[in-house]
């Protein structure tokens, strides 16, 4: 059983920063590239980034490149999003999710997620 378990989010000001990080169970971590999906309130699903199993080829969706680094640690079996600059429409729930391959690939290559870790920017 893969179990994914995000942490880190809560409430931050527009221009703070916040860590995500994803643990990762029941998986052999460093075979499978990883991603951050999120859900602002009342929308769907967003893909933000991506993360082969290597970490040698990464990926961003265009509102977040240049403020958002993912990283990953195989060792540690964990999934890492550094947000930086951080804006009122970055507000959602944030899940991680595996793809079922080492290599990026569809939205529908995405077979595990987390529960998600919600992630405010107010003043």
């Amino acid at each position: 059983e893969v179990q994914l378990v995000e942490s880190g989010g809560g409430l931050v000001q527009p221009g703070g920063s916040l860590r995500l990080s994803c643990a990762a169970s029941g998986v052999t971590f460093s075979r499978y590239a990883m991603s951050w999906v999120r859900q602002a309130p009342g929308k769907g699903l967003e893909w933000v980034s991506s993360i082969d199993s290597n970490g040698g080829t990464i990926t961003y969706v265009g509102s977040v490149e240049g403020r958002f680094s993912i990283s990953r640690d195989n060792a540690k079996n964990t999934l890492n999003l550094q947000m930086n600059d951080l804006k009122p429409e970055d507000t959602a729930v944030y899940y991680c999710a595996k793809y079922f391959r080492g290599a990026l690939g569809a939205f529908n290559a995405l077979d595990a997620w987390g529960k998600g870790t919600l992630v405010t920017v107010s003043s």
